[in-house]
């Protein structure tokens, strides 16, 4: 609603400023030079008067703009009689703030598509029949009726066979992905396909769809630290401008050479560009599923020269598998796994949790263990259908056998063991593995010949389990088995190097995410801490988003600086060339518009940022 009541004010205005300009025009052709004059400063008047009370805001807060010489030029004309420079003056400067309004509302659109997108009622099953019900009335384990072209109301699993999912949305995927039963779908996916159910995992307000939304009305609220440097440098503008008009008159005794020089300096493209090009990135960002909380963190992503990156949920994915199990004593795979589980149940250990997972996934059933004595570290012994299990580490489990334990240094990357013994026999090994994300590898090589100088691991993992994830990355450097707290301290340190992006996905990582110049954040529906503490997050729980997010941030803020670099230029060369009497207020006023038209344009390049990454969705 603000932006739109600002919109329709400056339309406004540009609308009386146009009428009037014509109706004068028309008036002066008749031989009616009074009449003219008087009509060309009626439709000067609201403009200045809208743009006098936008200056004494701007002061209010302490902010010093390059409003002050549009505000300057069209008073200087009305006060000398060039009213005709006056009113092209308004038309100009109501022109190009409406432009640049328009400008700012195209960059925007990405990002209110999301916010347009949000549905309002979902279609639930219920005693055999179908109801229309408000999102906050879904609870989970509701099965939801997902019609074709519906968007997902809540995050869910596909409680049909398939379903066929558009997330272009959400990610910046161009093509539709196809889902199988009881696989995951994020609330904000488009059905692209034939209806199907799903059954509600979240409620409405604590899905990924509802906390990007919140993001986004953050990220649009925001002011770029760039306008807030346009406005300082807007101060050495106005003197240059104010002195070059002044020595212009003082010599030539002209007050209209000092008219026009104020006119060619109206209004700024410092004014417009920074802000056009800025949002632009933002909107780019937030097509490839990268959500940057504002024009601030945007800059910063672009000046980032050294990256810390938490292990796991970041790195990897967080989810570890069993890569294989390996039987010693003739029990079936199947058998290790169900009693590995079945013990597993009493702990809360993530790997234990991950093995109740895999095991329930495969339909065992698993019973219930007794005289269950969990080693903190090490590992878990009880019994299970009157059998004595030991489940750990290979060392662990290798003692508690009286056995010695074997050399597993062959093991991959990330990969986990855990030993089973059965009745005092070492029964066999599972293989787990927490496997590097994809495209980790090819990020960090994009990220180096951006400017990307450090790359770390920070992780609060053992040291041996880091070092064989973070092999053949190319690291430099590894920080093992830290606290939250030495997060914060890493972080703090390697400021000396320039300004630190931290990645993480955990409450542990929320600390380290907010000392950082940068904090990312893992998925909109991670932990809730590191999501508020972020700067940045990635729409979807894959890291290789972080390559486009940056590269997009570089290139905008290169393109607003090579619109107010050139538009700055050829600003000072006409103020000079009106000095020197070649440019009458009226010509020089037409050739500023030329000029910011220019850099808005030059500014909305934004808007066609590709990563090398990822194909243009």
């Amino acid at each position: 609603m603000e932006y739109a009541s600002a919109d329709r004010l400056k339309k406004a205005l540009l609308l009386i400023a146009l009428a009037g300009l014509v109706t004068g025009l028309a008036l002066y052709s008749a031989g009616r030079i009074d009449a003219a004059g008087i009509v060309w400063s009626a439709g000067v008047v609201p403009v200045l008067a809208a743009l006098l009370v936008e200056i004494l805001r701007s002061l209010f807060r302490g902010e010093v703009g390059l409003d002050i010489v549009a505000a300057l030029s069209m008073s200087s004309a009305l006060a000398f009689g060039e009213t005709l420079a006056a009113a092209v003056v308004a038309v100009m400067f109501s022109g190009g703030t409406f432009l640049e309004s328009f400008a700012e509302g195209r960059a925007r659109r990405e990002m209110q598509d999301l916010l347009s997108r949000v549905p309002r009622v979902a279609t639930r099953h219920r005693d055999g029949a179908l109801e229309d019900v408000p999102l906050d009335d879904i609870e989970p384990g509701d099965r939801l009726l997902i019609r074709q072209g519906d968007t997902v109301p809540v995050d869910g699993t596909i409680a049909s066979d398939t379903a066929f999912l558009d997330t272009s949305a959400l990610t910046g995927e161009s093509l539709p992905v196809r889902l199988a039963r009881d696989r995951e779908a994020m609330s904000g996916s488009t059905n692209a396909g034939e209806a199907f159910d799903l059954k509600a995992i979240r409620r409405a307000r604590e899905s990924t769809y509802a906390g990007i939304v919140r993001l986004v009305e953050e990220a649009q609220k925001s002011k770029a630290p760039m306008s807030r440097l346009a406005d300082r440098w807007s101060l050495g503008f106005l003197a240059v401008t104010v002195a070059l008009a002044s020595t212009a008159w003082w010599f030539t005794s002209d007050p209209i050479r000092a008219v026009a020089v104020l006119v060619v300096a109206t209004p700024c493209p410092l004014i417009l560009a920074v802000p056009v090009a800025l949002v632009a990135g933002l909107s780019r960002a937030a097509h490839f599923g990268v959500l940057i909380k504002g024009a601030k963190p945007l800059e910063a992503m672009a000046r980032i020269r050294t990256l810390i990156v938490d292990k796991t949920g970041t790195l990897t994915e967080g989810r570890p598998r069993i890569v294989s199990i390996d039987s010693h004593i003739g029990i079936s795979e199947v058998e290790i796994l169900r009693f590995a589980a079945a013990l597993e149940q009493a702990s809360q250990h993530p790997v234990a949790q991950a093995i109740v997972a895999i095991a329930k996934e495969q339909g065992l059933t698993l019973p219930v263990p007794s005289e269950v004595a969990e080693i903190p570290g090490e590992g878990v012994v009880g019994s299970v259908q009157g059998r004595k299990i030991v489940v750990g580490g290979a060392s662990f489990v290798a003692r508690r056998i009286g056995q010695t334990s074997d050399n597993h240094s062959s093991l991959a990357a990330g990969s986990v063991l855990v030993a089973v013994a059965v009745d005092g026999k070492m029964a066999g090994h599972l293989v787990m593995a927490d496997p590097l994300r994809k495209g980790v590898e090819t990020m960090f090589k994009r990220l180096r010949q951006e400017g990307v100088a450090r790359i770390l691991l920070a992780t609060g993992d053992r040291p041996e389990v880091a070092e064989r994830v973070a092999e053949g990355l190319g690291l430099d450097g590894l920080r093992a088995g830290l606290t939250p707290d030495q997060k914060v301290l890493l972080v703090l340190t390697e400021r000396k190097n320039g300004p630190v992006m931290m990645v993480g996905d955990g409450v542990n990582d929320a600390p380290a995410l907010a000392a950082a110049d940068v904090g990312v954040a893992m998925g909109a529906r991670g932990a809730a801490a590191s999501a508020e503490a972020a700067d940045v997050v990635l729409l979807v729980d894959q890291v290789d988003r972080l390559g486009p997010g940056i590269v997009i941030a570089r290139r905008a803020r290169r393109i607003a600086i090579e619109s107010v670099v050139a538009g700055i230029s050829l600003s000072v060369l006409g103020m000079v060339a009106a000095a020197f009497g070649y440019l009458t207020p009226v010509q020089g006023a037409l050739l500023q518009e030329i000029i910011d038209v220019a850099v808005i344009l030059n500014a909305l390049r934004a808007l066609r940022i590709t990563p090398p990454e990822l194909p243009d969705g």
